[in-house]
């Protein structure tokens, strides 16, 4: 269990941040991502109140102290369960919990929390206020511009206005609608228009609160657009695929003094990592069963954009290889690439 941190944030803390996804952004993506950027905020896959309350909290709850800072994402809309698995959040030591009112699939939707919350904002208040009263870290929400056909900003203004009054004074803000009915949400993320004046306009509202911009953002030059309408900004699938992206955020956003690590650097720091984690399970704390895979998956993209990128993609995927369990195949893949 990771100590508790203290509830003071540096100002623009969350300038930059990882968005939740699910079966990418575990323990073991974090501590990849954290190797490439020692600010950038990073976020859990959401975890549900109910496998916290009826599960095991260890095995959902338990990071590396290096993911520092990190957030918590919960689903659920039970006040008083949300209030414990928050309170459970801050004795892991998490930065923030972050409550998920954005996500869209109908799994999500029948456990009555995600994207669905957007129709009921006091319902979310009193969430909100049930997390904020059980801990002293952050409480966020992230959520999109509008559900189905409700396309009016006013709908999403509202929303923000009630949680707001519950003292919720964080939002993420994914800018597009949540087709609940009909669309994937791989379809979500893709077909309905990202609208990112609407987020423009809700900080122009709302001055006072921290509003992070969310949705289909790739490069630097579109990030420093967004800041200047809105305090931060959450990249997702670029993130996950191209890594290496992430670089340059210290220097850039964090003004850090000094030279990124090169990917080849990175990779390196990544090994120390891996041996304790194989090295546990050998021990018999299995992790869940925890596999060379369970971490070189996340790291196929480093090299995205390079000569030799697909050696290296390829290299790391040799199911024979990686079935030995010996982290030299991080080496092995770095054969032959032009590393910058």
């Amino acid at each position: 269990m990771n100590p508790s941190p203290k509830n003071k944030l540096a100002p623009g803390a969350r300038r930059i941040s990882i968005a939740p996804m699910m079966d990418w952004t575990d323990r073991h993506c974090r501590v990849f991502h954290r190797a490439i950027s020692r600010h950038s905020w990073l976020y859990t896959e959401m975890v549900t109140t109910g496998a916290l309350v009826h599960g095991d909290v260890a095995r959902h709850l338990d990071f590396s102290d290096e993911e520092h800072p990190v957030a918590l994402q919960l689903g659920g809309s039970d006040p008083a369960d949300l209030a414990h698995s928050a309170r459970l959040g801050q004795q892991w030591g998490y930065d923030e919990i972050n409550l998920n009112c954005g996500c869209p699939s109908e799994r999500v939707q029948k456990g009555a929390f995600g994207a669905c919350l957007m129709a009921e904002p006091q319902l979310v208040a009193d969430c909100v206020k049930a997390m904020r009263d059980a801990v002293s870290i952050d409480v966020t929400v992230k959520h999109r511009i509008g559900i189905d056909k409700n396309e009016s900003y006013e709908f999403m203004r509202d929303f923000v206005g009630t949680v707001a009054d519950a003292g919720c004074t964080t939002f993420i803000v994914h800018a597009r609608n949540a087709i609940l009915k009909g669309l994937s949400p791989k379809e979500n993320r893709e077909i309905p228009p990202l609208r990112y004046d609407a987020v423009y306009q809700l900080k122009r509202e709302f001055p006072e609160l921290e509003i992070i911009i969310n949705g289909g953002i790739k490069t630097e030059a579109e990030i420093d657009l967004h800041l200047q309408h809105v305090d931060g900004v959450m990249l997702g699938r670029e993130a996950y695929h191209n890594p290496y992206l992430m670089a340059g955020f210290d220097a850039r956003y964090y003004d850090e003094a000094g030279d990124p690590r090169s990917r080849a650097e990175v990779l390196e720091a990544m090994l120390p990592y891996i041996r304790s984690q194989l090295l546990s399970v050998r021990a018999g704390d299995t992790k869940g069963g925890l596999r060379l895979n369970s971490i070189t998956r996340h790291m196929l993209g480093l090299m995205a954009g390079l000569p030799g990128a697909r050696h290296f993609r390829q290299t790391l995927s040799d199911s024979k290889r990686l079935a030995l369990g010996d982290p030299a195949l991080l080496l092995a893949a770095m054969d032959g690439m032009t590393m910058r």
